[in-house]
C-alpha cells in the first residue's frame, strides 16, 4: 500500500472512531431522557449502507467519512404528533438538553482516557531524559544544566522521557512561568535542582522544538548514516549515492550517525559538499549538492534520501512506563486533564496573539500523523488516537453556534433570564458560527499546504 493511501485509511479509521464515540455520546444521554432518536448517521451524504433498528433508530453509514450526526425528533425541525410530543427534544427540560449536548465532547474525553488507560496498562517505551550535549550560549548552560544530566522531574512532576519533560516545559511556558525548577542526577550521580529559565519562549506544541529552543540535545541512540534508498529525481539520485553507502564524512570532517549528516544537509540548501562515503568495504568520494526547501519561513536543504529503520534503544536509555490495572485509570485522568488543560490555553493564547496560530494543524496534517503513528506501532497510533480525541471534545465545547458548546451557551443564557434565545438570535448565531468556522477551516488547510510544500 503507498504511502498517501495509508495515510488515507490511517485518517479515515480515525476519524471514524472518534465521530462514532461522540455521536454515540448524544444518542446514548438521549435515550437516556427519554428523546425518540430518528436517525444516527457515520457519515455525511447519500447512505452506502443503512438498516432499521429494533429500537426504531435508522443506523446509517454515508459515503463522506468526515463527519456524523444524530437526528432526534423535534418540533423545530418535523411536524411532530401529539403522541410523540414527550419524546421531541424540544420538549425536553433544559438540564436534560444540556447533558444530551455536552454528552458528546465529555465521551471525547471518556474515549481518551480508556486509550490512555490501554497505553498506561500495556506499558510504553520511551527515552531517559539524558542529556547529551548544551549549545553554548543557550538558556540551558545559563541555567546550569550540564552534559551528562538525567532530568528526574521537572516542578515536582516526575519525567520518566523526554515524552514527559516536553509536555511539563509546554506546561511551563504555556503557564507564563519564569522558570521551572528541575531536579537532575548528574554525571557523577549526584542530585541537584536547577532553575530552568523560560521567559521569552514562543508557545509551541512541539515538545521536540521546546527542548531544542533550550539549548539541550538529548542523548539519542547511535543511528549509523547507511542510505536504504534514494529518491529518484533528487539530489542524492543525481549524485551517483546508493542503497547500502554508509556516509563516513562532510568535506573532510566526519559525521557522527545519520541525525548529524540530516542536520549538515539541513544547514546547506544548494552548497556543494564533498562526501567520504562507505562502499562494499572502499571509500568512495561523491560531490553532492543538496535541493532546498522552506519551511516556517526557513530555508533547508535536502538530498531525497532515507535510513534504514533505526536501531534498538540501547537498555541505559531505555524508559518503561506502565502501571497498575487500578493506578492506570488514575494516570489516564491525569494525562486527559493536561492535554485538555494545555489545548484550551493554547486556544486562548492564540486568540490573544501569544501563540502562533500556525499550530493549527488540517485534516492533511491530521491524516499525515495517522499514517505515520500507525506505521509506528499499536502504541503510537492509540496515543495519537488520544490526543485528536481531546482535540475534538475541546473544539466542540468552544462557545461557537452550531458547534455544541453553541448550543450550551444558548441554554447558559436560558438557564439565566429564565426563556429561550429567539429563534432570530439563534439563526443570526449559526451564520456568524459557520463563517467563524469556514475561517478556521481555511487557516487549518493553509497550514497543512504550507507544510507540505
Amino acid at each position: 500500500m503507498s504511502g498517501v493511501l495509508f495515510n488515507i485509511v490511517a485518517f479515515i479509521l480515525v476519524i471514524g472512531i472518534l465521530v462514532t464515540f461522540h455521536e454515540f455520546g448524544h444518542f446514548w444521554v438521549a435515550r437516556r431522557c427519554g428523546v425518540k432518536v430518528l436517525r444516527f448517521s457515520i457519515g455525511f451524504g447519500k447512505p452506502v449502507y443503512r438498516w432499521q433498528g429494533a429500537d426504531g433508530t435508522e443506523y446509517v453509514i454515508a459515503r463522506i467519512p468526515l463527519g456524523g450526526y444524530v437526528k432526534m425528533l423535534d418540533e423545530r425541525n418535523d411536524a411532530v404528533d401529539d403522541a410523540d410530543l414527550p419524546y421531541a427534544f424540544n420538549q425536553q427540560s433544559l438540564w436534560a438538553r444540556i447533558a444530551i449536548v455536552a454528552a458528546g465532547p465529555v465521551f471525547n474525553f471518556i474515549l481518551a482516557i480508556i486509550l490512555y488507560w490501554l497505553i498506561f496498562m500495556i506499558g510504553t517505551e520511551g527515552l531517559k531524559p539524558v542529556v547529551a550535549d548544551v549549545k553554548v550560549p543557550s538558556i540551558a548552560t545559563q541555567s546550569g544544566i550540564r552534559s551528562g544530566d538525567q532530568i528526574l522531574s521537572i516542578n515536582g512532576k516526575n519525567t520518566q522521557t523526554w515524552e514527559t519533560v516536553g509536555i511539563s516545559l509546554i506546561a511551563s511556558v504555556v503557564e507564563g512561568q519564569p522558570f521551572a525548577n528541575v531536579a537532575v542526577q548528574d554525571a557523577n550521580g549526584n542530585e541537584q535542582t536547577r532553575k530552568l529559565l523560560l521567559q521569552g519562549l514562543p508557545v509551541d506544541f512541539s515538545k521536540a522544538s521546546v527542548i531544542a529552543q533550550l539549548g539541550i540535545k538529548p542523548r539519542l541512540p547511535v543511528w549509523p548514516a547507511i542510505i536504504d534508498e534514494v529518491i529518484s529525481g533528487e539530489a542524492a539520485a543525481n549524485a551517483g549515492l546508493m542503497r547500502g553507502d554508509e556516509v563516513l564524512a562532510v568535506d573532510g570532517s566526519e559525521i557522527a550517525d545519520w541525525r548529524d549528516w540530516v542536520g549538515i544537509v539541513q544547514k546547506k540548501p544548494r552548497e556543494t559538499m564533498r562526501l567520504t562515503v562507505l562502499r562494499s568495504g572502499k571509500a568512495v568520494q561523491i560531490n553532492i549538492t543538496p535541493g532546498s526547501k522552506t519551511h516556517n519561513e526557513r530555508q533547508y536543504g535536502y538530498v531525497g534520501a532515507r535510513a534504514y529503520p533505526p536501531p534498538a534503544v540501547p537498555a541505559e536509555l531505555r524508559a518503561v512506563v506502565q502501571y497498575s490495572f487500578l493506578a492506570a485509570w488514575g494516570e489516564a485522568a491525569k494525562k486527559t486533564w493536561q492535554i485538555s488543560y494545555l489545548t484550551l490555553r493554547m486556544l486562548g493564547k492564540m486568540l490573544v496573539g501569544e501563540a502562533s496560530v500556525k499550530n493549527i494543524s488540517g485534516p492533511l496534517t491530521i491524516a499525515q500523523y495517522a499514517g505515520r503513528s500507525a506505521g509506528i506501532g499499536f502504541i503510537q497510533f492509540l496515543s495519537f488516537l488520544a490526543v485528536v480525541s481531546i482535540s475534538l471534545g475541546v473544539l466542540n465545547l468552544l462557545p461557537i453556534p452550531v458547534l455544541d458548546g453553541g448550543h450550551l451557551m444558548y441554554y447558559l443564557v436560558e438557564l439565566v433570564k429564565g426563556s429561550p434565545v429567539s429563534e432570530k438570535t439563534q439563526l443570526f448565531g449559526q451564520q456568524m458560527g459557520m463563517v467563524a468556522l469556514g475561517l478556521l477551516m481555511l487557516l487549518a488547510f493553509y497550514n497543512d499546504v504550507m507544510r507540505l510544500m
